[in-house]
């Protein structure tokens, strides 16, 4: 056996039961050897829950004490549902149901509706927002396209908690929450909703719950019979649960104790969508007998991360505060969290676009990266100023690896060159697997460098670089593995949603971080109405925001950064201020000074190394209006004004930036931005200061392509003067 058998990637299945228990902490092997009664995980953010329930179920298994067809294990994310089924395969107990709660009950629906109701399930509606357009217009009712998705968020919020229509109104009363319109509109289009749906029979995804809900109630041979099958229930994310989900969790169990649940108080950051940590706070209530243990071993960051992250939580309110866990490091120290205030946003993405190369190229791959922010709108500067960094990227909430077409087709080929073997002409100069998931590939688009540009060429590359990085791996974990096997893994992987990383830095909203982690994490945005959002007004919803930034935090393992501007665009006031929720944690914010921070660094000032002046508001230089968004002020116009672009003078930078690109084995907008080569179309710089007055050509750039651009608006072929020299 060699060693890379023991490849992380492709771990052995333990031999024994036994075995599965190798290698947990005390806690941890606490919570896999609680196989009775209720159970009840606090477990803090980095202190492994998934390794120890997945170790329980496992070690339950290969035991004998849980046959694996009995369990189902409840989670709130398909990746997470994927990660669970993995580390399950892994661990020699495949045969465990691993589902969302909606998977569980949307399978349990399909199967058990003909019995209970007759007919076919009504179609599923994947997108509710257009039905919700129709049912405003319905009832005369004008939507913007804002108000039209957090509507659709209120009908869905609804739902969760079990709130008809003609009870809207009085719940949000009573439950302090700010409605986008008249709550009375709303209950309004909320019905008219829910008319339309009965009218063309299609049901949605909250549906899917309420339904499985009433079936088990009224149809109790139904549940019996669901409950003679599973048995044994393991519920992730538990302070996630809303009261629609507990009600079905109910319903599962019957009468019996069998549950173990894992949750957080301080990780509830889904309240606006009817999820609550009651349930997870009263479980001893509930419970009395429940078994308690609580993980509170951090094996994910460091020290520094982690003072702050307790740091954090030690100032926070309520009775989520009342039960937070206080996190200990089990890593080596690591550097001081860095903080920086920037004079404006602009130069606040340019700072962390340029600390992200500094780290990039200090040795942090690109993919263990990531820029957090509070919402997605500020997502546009992040990407800007990456793709003027020459720093790839990828934005988070796109579909699964697995779904996308590439990759299906990629399948296709693969499997096909399996079955053909050595007939396959395109595997004849191929001496190993990778070389022949290579040839394969290349027929799909796969090229050796990357393509130029970014969009959807890009993506698709980088998803065909990730089937053939996975390829490289599995052949070092298993020597000798075959294209077949290789095939066989890859479809193992897609049943369980187990997908290998795309390179590229992270840009994620806070929410949507959640339980994921990167080797460095930045932190920006953190200023007063953006952390806390300016419509957090009660208590509750600050705290709420407070535990938001602490998953923020408790994101980065080694590096982390946070980071504020004081004004929004170059030369506005500088109005803001810095988060409440460091005061006190930051040096020089308070009594705590630097001990609340971990003892080290200051503040520092990133207002571009000195070399970003302050400047005046940014006009359009057509109208004279005050620009604001990142891409006007890019173009010195609003959008909608007219542009006065050398159609020609553009078409040739483009051609010149393609040309540089290759020779680079760089994408497209590593060289320059469309925003900015149609900027420099527009204002046809005639030296070194009119182009470095563009935003996205910095001082790196300007030595390295000025003369070449300048050339191009002159007229001139670029590279002239090289001959010279």
């Amino acid at each position: 056996m060699t060693a890379a058998t023991h490849s992380p990637l492709f771990p052995q299945v333990p031999e024994s039961a036994d075995a599965v228990l190798d290698g947990l902490d005390p806690e941890q092997r606490e919570v896999a050897l609680a196989l009775h009664g209720p159970v009840c995980v606090l477990a803090g953010a980095g202190t492994g829950k998934t390794r120890a329930i997945t170790h329980r179920i496992a070690y339950g298994v290969r035991a004998g004490i849980l046959a694996p067809a009995s369990v189902l294990a409840v989670t709130f994310t398909n990746r997470a549902a994927g990660e669970m089924r993995g580390r399950l395969r892994e661990l020699g107990a495949g045969g465990v149901q691993a589902r969302t709660f909606h998977s569980a009950a949307l399978r349990q629906l399909q199967y058990f509706w003909p019995k209970a109701v007759g007919g076919e399930l009504p179609r599923l509606l994947e997108r509710k927002i257009q039905l919700v357009a129709e049912a405003a217009a319905r009832c005369r009712i004008r939507l913007d396209r804002n108000e039209l998705r957090d509507v659709t968020g209120e009908i869905e919020w609804a739902k969760v908690t079990q709130t008809v229509p003609a009870d809207y109104p009085a719940a949000v009363a009573k439950s302090v929450r700010e409605a986008p319109r008249d709550p009375a509109e709303i209950g309004q289009i909320y019905a008219m909703y829910e008319q339309l749906k009965r009218d063309r029979d299609v049901i949605d995804f909250e549906d899917v719950l309420l339904l499985t809900v009433g079936i088990l109630q009224d149809r109790h041979d139904i549940a019996d019979q669901i409950r003679r099958q599973y048995q044994h229930f393991v519920v992730d994310e538990y302070q996630d649960v809303s009261p629609l989900q507990q009600r079905l969790l109910d319903l599962w169990l019957g009468d019996r104790d069998s549950l173990c649940v894992v949750g957080d108080a301080s990780q509830t950051i889904y309240s606006f969508t009817g999820a609550t940590p009651d349930h997870l706070l009263n479980f001893r209530v509930r419970h009395p007998q429940a078994t308690v243990v609580k993980l509170v071993r951090d094996y994910r960051s460091t020290p520094q991360v982690v003072h702050l992250a307790n740091g954090l939580l030690s100032q926070a309110r309520g009775r989520a505060a009342e039960h937070r866990l206080e996190l200990i490091s089990q890593r080596d120290p690591g550097p001081e969290p860095v903080y920086t205030e920037y004079a404006d946003e602009p130069a606040e993405a340019e700072g962390t676009a340029r600390r992200i190369r500094d780290l990039i190229a200090a040795g942090v791959p690109a993919g263990e990266i990531a820029v957090l922010y509070r919402i997605n709108a500020q997502s546009e500067v992040y990407e800007q100023a990456l793709a003027d960094a020459g720093v790839p990227y990828q934005l988070r909430g796109a579909e699964r690896f697995f779904e996308r077409q590439e990759v299906r087709e990629a399948g296709v080929a693969l499997r096909g060159a399996a079955r053909a073997g050595g007939n396959d002409a395109l595997l004849d100069d191929a001496e190993d697997l990778p070389a022949q998931v290579r040839a394969v590939l290349s027929t799909k688009g796969w090229t050796s460098e990357p393509p130029a540009g970014s969009g959807a060429v890009r993506d698709r590359w980088e998803s065909l670089a990730a089937l053939v990085r996975l390829a490289e791996d599995f052949a070092r974990a298993k020597p000798g593995a075959t294209l077949a096997d290789l095939v066989t893994e890859l479809d193992e992987r897609a049943a369980a949603q187990h997908a290998p990383t795309v390179q590229g830095v992270t840009l994620a909203s806070l929410h949507a971080a959640k339980g994921l982690e990167w080797d460095a994490v930045f932190l920006v945005g953190l200023t007063e109405g953006m952390m806390p959002i300016t419509y957090a007004k009660t208590d509750e919803q600050v705290e709420e925001e407070r535990r938001l930034l602490y998953v923020g935090v408790t994101r980065a393992r080694v590096h982390l950064s946070l980071s504020w501007a004081l004004s929004r665009s170059p030369g506005g006031r500088a109005s803001r201020r810095p988060t409440r929720f460091l005061k006190g944690l930051r040096p020089g914010s308070g009594s705590l000074g630097a001990s609340g921070a971990g003892g080290g660094g200051g503040i520092e000032r990133g207002s571009g190394s000195g070399r970003r002046k302050r400047r005046g508001p940014v006009q359009c230089r057509v109208c004279g209006a005050t620009l604001t968004e990142a891409g006007e002020m890019k173009l010195m116009r609003c959008e909608g004004c007219p542009s006065d672009m050398d159609e020609g003078l553009y078409e040739r930078l483009r051609e010149w930036r393609s040309e540089q690109a290759r020779e680079l084995g760089q994408p497209a907008y590593c060289v320059f931005t469309d925003k900015t080569l149609m900027a420099i179309a527009e204002r046809v710089p005639g030296s070194d200061g009119e182009l470095a007055a563009i935003s996205g050509v910095g001082a790196r750039k300007l030595d390295r392509f000025g003369a070449d651009v300048l050339a191009i608006c002159a007229g001139e072929e670029p590279g002239g003067s090289d001959d010279e020299v």
